[in-house]
């Protein structure tokens, strides 16, 4: 993952009403978009970015891309993402969620072969506070620090931005890696990168009871960790029914979808047996971070 200031981006399905408006916010924060690609829109501009139809030919104009960051519908984010690879772009935002699992499959596939980072889909992106915005991150909530903050939920990821900023401890950086059941790049991948970033100073982790894999990074973090790591775990107070934002919603009701609520309680006593800080609620976020960074 090589995120940079003056990383080039482009950006897919520009022409896209989301598209269009995070365009434009990310290149009045400071993001390096030279290009955006919408089938049958090309020749035209969106807030004096170029609009081409293929990435190809975006690329014969402006030269190699870092970042492409794709807005078109799930059905054919695949497409795009697949003609962004093949273009030789290494680093793709899916900002569309609700892309069909067998294609997540299919592309992480390629991706691995071609060593090629994906983040999401139903991603909000990347923020580096008051430098670039990739993706449709709510700027206003964060300002810049050096609290690195990793989530799967974009809402409540962004929430904790905002507590973060109004505590006074600003963040080096926010990434959300997408809630559909099937994502790219995982919080552990995430977690090494900001445990060798010069400017993170602690991390907080925002995750789910419903994920699967609360107690593998854990793990990761009480033996590979640096830095200090608070977690938060949504959800220890829902109910026993069945995962949220992942394919199993889109079942028929069957028994053995529903969580165990003993299972769910497991998790949060991986991480708290580990000795890592986690918060009863995001208010209390800021209190474990002050007592992490004392040490």
């Amino acid at each position: 993952m090589n995120f940079t200031l003056d990383g080039k981006v482009l950006i897919q399905g520009i022409t896209e009403p989301l598209g269009a408006i995070y365009a434009a916010k990310m290149k009045d924060y400071g993001t390096n978009v030279v290009a955006g690609v919408s089938v049958g829109y090309g020749g035209q501009t969106v807030y004096d970015i170029p609009v081409f139809d293929l990435v190809e030919q975006a690329l014969s104009v402006v030269g190699t891309i870092d970042t492409t960051i794709i807005f078109v519908s799930p059905y054919l984010a695949l497409d795009a993402a697949l003609e962004a690879i093949s273009a030789g772009i290494r680093q793709i935002i899916l900002i569309s969620g609700g892309i069909p699992p067998l294609d997540m499959v299919h592309l992480l596939r390629i991706a691995s072969e071609t060593q090629t980072t994906i983040l999401g889909p139903n991603s909000l992106g990347i923020i580096v506070p008051g430098k670039w915005l990739l993706g449709t991150q709510p700027e206003e909530f964060y300002t810049p620090g050096g609290i690195g903050l990793i989530g799967c939920a974009g809402s409540l990821t962004s929430e904790i931005a905002l507590e973060l900023s109004q505590a006074g401890f600003g963040q080096s950086i926010g990434v959300n890696i997408g809630s559909d059941s099937i994502v790219g790049s995982s919080l552990s991948q995430w977690l090494q990168m900001l445990d060798k970033d010069k400017n993170t100073k602690a991390v907080v982790l925002v995750g789910e009871v419903g994920e699967p894999n609360e107690e593998t990074l854990a793990e990761y973090i009480a033996e590979k960790m640096a830095k200090p790591v608070i977690a938060y775990i949504a959800g220890r107070h829902s109910p026993g029914f069945k995962h949220q934002h992942h394919v199993s919603d889109f079942l028929p009701s069957q028994p053995d979808l529903k969580v165990d609520v003993d299972k769910k309680g497991r998790k949060i006593t991986a991480f708290e047996q580990k000795k890592i800080p986690v918060a009863q609620r995001p208010a209390q976020i800021p209190e474990l971070l002050k007592k992490a960074l004392k040490k």
